[in-house]
């Protein structure tokens, strides 16, 4: 069953008097409880197609629909957690998880509201600094706390741009087990329906139940691809199998094999 249908989505801009555009009938579906990268080179219309997707932006065609119902503005059944660190300055970490929950939640009480912000905060690991500010978090902790608040708010759709993106590469594999484990679950309650954008392969690989591939120039779905690895995934095992590589030389040259410079007004694959 499908939770996302993404039907020939195309984006134009007007710029310096010409029309530009961003995306062309872009269309591809996302299952209830999968968890599905975006990938691409800089300027393939990712983050417009998720600002889509959060109800930010409107297509100039096509149509975006969720559970059957085309998208209207901005909801609280989508969380977000952006590449940059969004949390409210003068928002204790408690309290920027508790207002997510607040939004998404209406009517249930301010101790409620606590108790729950504090049981995801002890999820991502950050229990004994509930009361510290967002500048007196690291970079990575201010990104635990982002995604505590989104899961908090316990919506089915889960929409990341690059959220470990500004992240060291240290911080960034903790918080990408961190990420996989929550998502996965105790088995008990149903999985959030997740688009990831990424512009790193591995992650996609590690992460993704299937990889949509984007080219740029305007955006257009140039491929989608089936992560073959099953779950749970250990990423020091999977690295090393021979199955991962090929798999990832795979999916470089794709990435690669679709890059376009425009020399002398003509198009030369590289």
């Amino acid at each position: 069953m499908n939770k996302i249908e993404i039907k020939h989505i195309t984006v134009n801009y007007a710029d310096k008097g010409s029309l530009f555009t961003a995306l062309e009938d872009v269309t591809f579906s996302v299952g209830a409880g999968e968890f599905v990268s975006i990938i691409g080179s800089s300027g393939c219309g990712k983050s417009t197609l998720l600002s889509i997707l959060e109800g930010i932006n409107t297509p100039s065609k096509g149509t975006i629909l969720i559970d059957g119902k085309p998208i209207e503005g901005t909801g609280t059944d989508r969380g977000v957690v952006f590449q940059q660190y969004s949390l409210f300055p003068w928002m204790s970490a408690r309290n920027n998880v508790a207002f997510g929950i607040k939004q998404a939640k209406k009517g249930i009480s301010r101790a409620e509201r606590m108790k729950i912000s504090d049981e995801f905060l002890d999820k991502v690991g950050l229990k004994s600094f509930k009361n510290k500010y967002p500048s007196q978090l690291s970079g990575g902790m201010q990104q635990r706390v982002a995604i505590a608040r989104a899961l908090a708010m316990d919506t089915e759709i889960l929409l990341m741009d690059e959220p470990f993106g500004a992240i060291d590469a240290k911080n960034r594999t903790v918080l990408q087990e961190l990420l996989l484990k929550l998502w996965e679950g105790d088995g008990v309650q149903d999985k959030k329906t997740v688009v990831f954008v990424t512009h790193d392969i591995d992650e996609a690989i590690l992460l993704s139940d299937r990889i949509v591939m984007m080219s740029a120039s305007p955006g257009k779905v140039y491929k989608e691809i089936t992560v073959p690895f099953k779950r749970p995934r250990n990423r020091a095992e999977l690295v090393q199998t021979r199955e991962y590589g090929l798999f990832r030389n795979e999916l470089i040259s794709l990435f690669y094999g679709d890059i376009i410079n425009k020399i002398g007004g003509e198009e030369v694959v590289l």
